[in-house]
């Protein structure tokens, strides 16, 4: 058993005593019916020097329980867990670290290599190796999305700053129902002539599956750098949604002026940083459920570029190639939280809230939703390179991280993984959410299913994405790309180092996508080769966003790639699955925050595709499914998908049942609806819009 496959538990008897430490190994025992890939070796470490930094507990009385979550609970509740590696470094003496004024000494992030294996044998699924039904397809010459994003070099990386990439947003700005689309863009090191530096971009819709330039003059244009990810939602309740884009540097909040422009309101909204910050994942939310939208944004490194070795400096490498240093050896970032104080400016609650008070760092994407059906949304965190983070809304303007304690946090066997996008669905129709996450080339990415009740089990292995190990996931997303009530998963790919190319240590930096079919059995069936050219064609490929850009009642994707043009992934259906149904809903909050962002709907339809085993009602007719979706403000990698909640129906002809429950607490309930139409649904019933969409003429 490697060193990093071994947890270990910092602990204090309150007592001071000289520095030193001593091990104790302990393995759990292998529960009945236990997966082997869930029992992992455990062990407690005694550091009995009072490290500054970690947040000491008393050790518990009996640390080996029945099982391993109750285990992990246990331990979480009233210790520290950390990898072995963490520890020693905890361990070493204070007198071996770098003065202040000399670079640290850093190396770049370890190599994976999870096992590849196929699913279990499942129950019989009506769907596994059918034909897929629909292709996708890369149509963004055709689109006019003519534009390259500029994101650090092409061939070689000095700094970790230069990798990471940036998102996508589908992001309808001037509410005509056809989704725009909004591309962050990045910068180099040697900078650029005046004039000539990059900026984000924004396109406007032509409803005929082309799109046009508009950021000229939407005041988009002024601002340069380091551009990381987008969130959308209203921030200001005025009825237009908003943009927030965060950077290596200052932030910026757009308010949407409801005429095609955008106003920079980032100092006078309160937004403005006192210090450098590498920003990472953002998530509008209403944690405190006043009505208004706040604020989370993730931090990767504290990065200070003059302080940064160099690969050649620090001989930082991967499987032997020189890299970029970090993010080991490099001080992770504080998260932070933005309380909306309802009168246009936000206030920093960051610590007070429990931001700072986690195990894992360096954190990239981020997910806010209601992962423990309380009623108030959590955040969960995808950190790279050490554990994820799980923030828990505690219902007073605090949270707590039990990612550990949930099961969330690690790999199956316990190892730190290298997380980058996360995705929330219910993939097995139970009425819970689930979460899907993208990890490091050699790791398998991780499916967490939800058992209720805030406690979730890794079902990557058995649920069938542990066929794939070699690529690197950016971008992810559940998304129904059938129509059949039943979510599958797409996940794009690119290494992370421009360096391997021309190597045979990992794939090359380009990288195809995968796409996973849902088999409606709990588990997922690798279909990547048969998805159209769209999937198998290789992209530098980072965030990526999900919606119905041609209105044509399936869901495509616009991918944002590095120092490379976007893709725009059309989803082209066969005549069999253009017949299924569907229904899209948006809602309008009144009470709510007008974005309705936290909002669940649940849609009820005879779909002749229900949960397998599902017993049908008194006279024989098959049982409905029931689909639940939260409002979400951003999806993946640094993204922002279709505020319009899309709903296959497969042979449905008509919804039985919408429920929405409102933030607030407000139900509103509508029934035997149409399909095949979008409804707009203000909070209190009234149903604002209902219509059919009309296809965008293809092209291409």
């Amino acid at each position: 058993m490697g060193d990093s496959s071994v947890n270990a538990v910092v602990r204090s008897n309150g007592q001071t005593q000289k520095p030193g430490w001593h091990y104790t190994g302990l393995r759990e025992t292998h529960p009945a019916g236990a997966d082997d890939d869930a029992c992992t070796a455990l062990g407690i470490l005694a550091f009995q020097a009072a490290a500054p930094s970690i947040k000491q507990r008393t050790a518990p009385e009996n640390p080996l329980s029945s099982s391993r979550r109750g285990f992990l609970k246990s331990l979480s509740r009233t210790a520290l867990v950390l990898s072995l590696e963490d520890v020693l470094g905890l361990a070493r003496p204070f007198a071996q670290q770098a003065p202040a004024d000399q670079k640290p000494k850093s190396s770049a992030r370890q190599s994976y290599s999870a096992e590849a294996r196929p699913a279990p044998k499942g129950a019989p699924s009506p769907v596994a190796g059918t034909p897929l039904g629909v292709q996708f397809v890369d149509v963004a010459k055709e689109a006019r999305l003519n534009v390259e994003t500029i994101f650090g070099g092409e061939h070689k990386n000095k700094y970790l700053l230069e990798t990471t990439g940036c998102g996508a947003a589908f992001f309808d700005y001037d509410q005509d129902d056809w989704l725009d689309i909004f591309l962050v863009n990045g910068w180099r090191l040697e900078g650029f002539a005046k004039g000539k530096e990059p900026y984000c971009h924004l396109f406007k819709n032509n409803r005929d599956g082309t799109f046009t330039d508009v950021t000229s003059g939407s005041g988009l244009e002024h601002k340069s750098g380091w551009g990381q990810a987008c969130c959308v939602g209203d921030y200001n309740n005025d009825g237009w949604n908003d943009l927030f884009v965060t950077y290596y540097g200052q932030n910026a909040l757009y308010r949407n002026n409801g005429n095609g422009t955008f106003t920079d309101v980032t100092k006078q909204a309160g937004l403005e940083q006192d210090r450098l910050r590498w920003n990472s994942g953002c998530a509008f939310l209403d944690y405190d459920k006043d009505g208004h939208l706040d604020l989370f944004v993730g931090n990767y490194i504290d990065l200070d570029l003059k302080k940064t070795p160099t690969p050649e400096e620090a001989n930082c490498t991967y499987k032997g190639i020189l890299v970029a240093c970090g993010p080991p050896g490099l001080d992770g970032g504080k998260n932070l939280l933005y309380r909306n104080k309802g009168d246009g400016t936000f206030e920093d609650v960051s610590e007070k809230a429990g931001m700072w008070g986690t195990l894992g760092t360096y954190a990239l994407s981020c997910a806010a939703v209601d992962l423990d059906d309380d009623g108030w949304p959590d955040i969960y965190v995808a950190n790279d390179s050490t554990s994820a983070t799980l923030y828990v809304n505690q219902k007073d303007g605090t949270f707590k991280d039990q990612a550990i304690e949930a099961g969330v946090a690690y790999s199956p066997d316990g190892k730190p993984q290298a997380g980058m996008g996360v995705s929330v669905g219910d993939y097995n129709r139970d009425g819970l959410p689930d979460l899907v996450k993208t990890n490091f080339a050699g790791d398998t990415d991780s499916l967490y299913m939800n058992l209720g009740e805030g406690s979730f089990d890794d079902k990557t292995y058995q649920a069938g994405l542990g066929v794939n190990t070699r690529l690197l996931g950016w971008g992810v997303s559940f998304l129904d790309i059938d129509n059949d009530g039943w979510l599958d998963i797409l996940v794009a790919n690119g290494h992370v180092y421009p360096e391997v190319d021309g190597t045979e240590v990992d794939a090359a930096y380009a990288e195809r996508k995968y796409l996973y079919r849902n088999l409606r059995n709990g588990q997922f069936e690798d279909v990547s080769m048969t998805g159209g050219t769209g999937i198998t064609a290789a992209a530098k490929a980072r965030g990526f966003a999900v919606g119905d850009f041609d209105n044509d009642g399936d869901l495509d994707a616009v991918v944002n790639c590095v120092n490379a043009g976007p893709q725009l992934l059309r989803c082209d259906a066969d005549a069999a699955t253009q017949k299924r149904s569907w229904i899209k809903i948006r809602l309008v909050g009144v009470k709510s925050n007008r974005t309705g962002i936290g909002a669940k709907i649940k849609v009820v339809a005879r779909t002749g595709s229900p949960v397998l085993n599902a017993k049908p009602d008194a006279s024989g007719t098959p049982a409905p499914l029931v689909q639940i979706e939260e409002v979400r403000s951003s999806n993946g990698y640094y993204s922002a998908s279709d505020l319009r909640v899309h709903f296959g129906l497969n042979d449905a002809k008509k919804v039985d049942l919408v429920e929405i429950r409102w933030p607030s607490g407000a139900v509103d309930t509508l029934k035997d609806l149409d399909v095949n139409r979008l409804y707009v649904v203000q909070e209190g019933g009234k149903v604002l819009k209902n219509e059919s969409l009309t296809a965008a003429k293809k092209k291409g």
